[in-house]
């Protein structure tokens, strides 16, 4: 049930950045490009209107970047073109602040009508009441849903309704050291959670210092891949109760599978805190292997430019070769004053145009049906990345995923110090996260 809408702003003002993503049980067929505002049999009376409106869109794109000149020099254009009823004025606010300000602007009732958001904020605004419903609000909603990643598409769910579409995306992959792995004799990397010991027995033959994995903590972002892959979840569906999923066999036998690479060695103590950077590690040749993103090209690219690895899906386990998403999604404000006009560059963003255009500028694409396009295939490392996105899972959607992501921390790090048991750990784990959803 939503409480007062003032009540929750002064509360959310002040709470702790709530970390939240969901599932979508539905999957996503490739269909044919949804066709434009322009072109569609229902516009709104307003829409039609020749005296021009101006929308305004907060996005966390910084204001010397590339992607932001991308869109205020080339994309915005474009659309205003098209749409000459409509001005799109962007602005640029820095990710540390956004929030904050834009919960101040929702209190003082001055919100934008389009935001670009961080995935883990869409539960809390939803819950609030601070965002529109695009499944009941936007007549074509169901044609830009069936093209998305079924991932980044969940993390616009929320008490059964989609509050928007995802706008960019990304995942983790498994990340390589060609030379380590080529000097221990092993041509691949692994694609089964049942070859990770051999490998990094292979590993240590060749160097005894290796290490055949590292993370950088044993937070939810790093160790959700391990429990999904091993057919774990945190919660139910319906996300009412952990009780049976985050301590059920199948995300208790994940963790005791990484607790024994981490007591042989396999797993890097940095995961703890110990140790090399993972990229630092990685490129000097004591990790064989990470879980990371795209942005690690540049960054190994820019510091270790003579460093050479490989990519492939993470490992899979019972449940599959299952990552974690990240990105950002693009929300309509319930405090918008020109829904339909905001609606339409929701549509332009959408497109496959737009996709294209912001990932020449390193923006992951959100339409599965681009991943056949000769701009995707020919790129230099997205490929990856985005047969991976066909299996990755978002987070838990709910506003108080902060304090579970808290509690699924703490748990790993008992585990590692074998201060608990991991069915321990992981019993503690569930009782603490259920009355959290039974506030």
């Amino acid at each position: 049930m939503k409480k007062s809408f003032l009540v929750l702003i002064t509360v959310i003002l002040s709470a702790v950045l709530v970390l939240s993503a969901c599932a979508a049980p539905e999957s996503n067929a490739a269909v044919e490009e949804p066709a434009s505002a322009s072109t569609q049999d229902e516009v709104s009376t307003e829409a039609d209107s020749t005296e021009q409106v101006e929308i305004t869109f907060w996005h966390t794109y910084n204001e010397d970047g590339t992607e932001n000149s991308t869109l205020v020099n080339d994309l915005i254009p474009l659309f205003e073109e098209s749409h000459p009823n409509i001005k799109v004025n962007a602005i640029s606010v820095p990710y540390d602040n956004f929030r904050e300000k834009l919960l101040a602007a929702i209190s003082a009732g001055t919100a934008p009508d389009l935001i670009r958001s961080d995935i883990i904020w869409v539960p809390e605004l939803a819950n609030l009441g601070a965002l529109t419903a695009l499944d009941e609000a936007m007549s074509d909603f169901a044609d830009y849903k069936s093209v998305v990643y079924e991932g980044p598409l969940s993390t616009n769910y929320w008490d059964g309704h989609y509050y928007g579409l995802p706008l960019d995306t990304n995942t983790k992959v498994w990340l390589y050291n060609d030379a380590l792995y080529q000097e221990a004799g092993l041509e691949s990397a692994p694609t089964s959670m049942d070859e990770l010991e051999g490998y990094c027995q292979a590993i240590k033959a060749v160097n005894s210092d290796a290490y055949l994995y590292a993370g950088d903590g044993m937070f939810a972002w790093v160790t959700l891949p391990w429990v999904w892959s091993f057919g774990g979840a945190v919660t139910d569906e319906a996300i009412t109760t952990a009780d049976g999923y985050i301590n059920g066999p199948e995300s208790v036998a994940a963790y005791e599978f990484f607790l024994k690479l981490y007591d042989e060695g396999c797993i890097a103590p940095v995961i703890m805190g110990d140790g090399l950077d993972p990229f630092t590690g990685f490129a000097s040749g004591v990790y064989a292997s990470l879980d990371n993103g795209p942005w690690s090209y540049p960054i190994l690219n820019g510091q270790f430019p003579d460093f050479t690895f490989s990519v492939a899906l993470f490992p899979a386990g019972k449940g599959g070769s299952i990552d974690i998403v990240g990105g950002e999604d693009i929300n309509l404000m319930s405090q918008s004053q020109h829904p339909e006009e905001a609606m339409e560059f929701v549509r332009f963003v959408m497109s496959q145009e737009y996709q294209l255009k912001m990932m020449e500028v390193g923006q992951i694409p959100v339409r599965s049906d681009l991943g056949d396009t000769e701009a995707v295939l020919n790129h230099p490392y997205l490929g990856m990345f985005l047969e991976q996105l066909n299996t990755s899972k978002a987070r838990t959607a709910h506003p108080a995923w902060s304090q579970m992501d808290t509690i699924i921390t703490d748990a790993g790090q008992y585990i590692l110090r074998k201060e608990k048991t991991p069915q321990q750990a992981l019993d503690d784990a569930a009782a603490q996260i259920n009355a959290l959803l039974a506030q």
